[in-house]
């Protein structure tokens, strides 16, 4: 069965291509979800949205800010605990929060984040002597960080909540609780994997050692927290009528979540907004869209032009650096050439 699948898979991949179908689906995504933000929005009030955004109560647009700072503090852990998995624990934490900030909050509003995040995190971590294959391995453990922090909520969620997930997946509650009990199965018998004996993946330079039972939990802790955060932001920007429990939201936004990140669009644009006003029908279109935008504010664009400010000072100063260091060398270059030029008449007298 096994030798049947893998042949199917060679056989598409040569035919057809799973680049091809990646992008086909993220078009299929962002098509569907401009039609859906279309048809709910067309009529929607703009003086009634700004309306709504100001009346947001300062208190709550206060904590959803302190919560955006938990999840970009989280999110340098990634990278601090991606160093020590691929054995690179002397990179100092600075390093690592500066990487994981700058290239999460550029590559969430520029989208394709293993390209864009990965191209930041180079540009920090080759000043430190490593090399494009490690920055990969960075990058991979990061991406799994995120992922079994998402597996994880979604798991426990989707069975503690099957209906919330059912307001995007349209599937009934016995079906979503299936799947959330289905992935905390997967879940756990990646971690008694792990758990069992040091596991590794690919082949050659490109293998990466995968952390061991008791750092998989802390790395699905990191995960959880980061996650947590965000939809607490996304929480205190919620109309305060009708009142939802912190569990659905949690759902549906890590649902609405995942969805901008297979569409690949900037931020999920479009597609993670289309998916919470479709969950979120109970209210106020205007109401919640004041929300969504002021998340946005928040989330993407005030740390986005700060990831911009911190590299553009960082790069200011690397090449004063480098010009003070030309000019300090440039005097003593210029006297050792006539010391040179004097060796070989020494040689013409006959002295050692």
């Amino acid at each position: 069965m096994l030798h049947s699948l893998r042949a199917v898979a060679r056989l598409f991949q040569k035919y057809i291509g799973w680049n091809k179908i990646g992008i086909l689906l993220s078009f299929a995504i962002i098509g569907t979800a401009a039609t859906v933000l279309w048809r709910m929005l067309h009529k929607i009030n703009i003086d009634e949205v700004i309306v709504a955004v100001k009346a947001t109560p300062p208190g709550n647009i206060a904590l959803a800010a302190l919560f955006v700072i938990g999840g970009y503090f989280t999110l340098t852990f990634y990278d601090w605990f991606a160093l020590r998995t691929i054995g690179r624990g002397k990179v100092p934490y600075r390093i690592a929060a500066l990487a994981g900030f700058t290239s999460y909050s550029i590559g969430h509003n520029i989208g394709a984040t293993v390209f864009t995040g990965g191209a930041v995190r180079y540009r920090i971590y080759s000043h430190y002597g490593l090399d494009a294959v490690e920055v990969a391995k960075i990058c991979f453990v990061a991406g799994l960080t995120f992922w079994l922090g998402n597996v994880t909520v979604l798991g426990l969620g989707i069975t503690i909540h099957p209906s919330a997930a059912g307001a995007i997946d349209q599937l009934s509650d016995t079906a979503n609780r299936v799947i959330g009990i289905g992935l905390l199965v997967i879940l756990a018998c990646y971690v008694a994997w792990v758990w069992s004996a040091q596991r590794e993946i690919g082949k050659g330079g490109w293998t990466v050692r995968l952390p061991r039972g008791p750092n998989t939990l802390l790395q699905i802790g990191i995960g959880i927290i980061d996650l947590g955060c965000c939809a607490l932001a996304m929480y205190m920007l919620l109309p305060g009528e009708p009142n939802i429990d912190f569990i659905t939201l949690a759902v549906i936004f890590v649902t609405a979540t995942l969805l901008g990140f297979a569409s690949h669009s900037p931020g999920g644009l479009g597609v993670f907004d289309a998916a919470m006003l479709i969950a979120l029908y109970q209210f106020e279109k205007e109401h919640l869209l004041a929300g969504l935008l002021l998340f946005r504010m928040l989330y993407y664009l005030a740390p986005f032009a700060f990831a911009l400010l911190i590299l553009g000072v960082r790069e200011l100063l690397l090449n004063m650096r480098g010009t003070r260091h030309k000019i300090e060398l440039t005097p003593v270059t210029k006297v050792a050439t006539p010391i040179l030029a004097v060796e070989p008449e020494n040689n013409d007298t006959g002295r050692p």
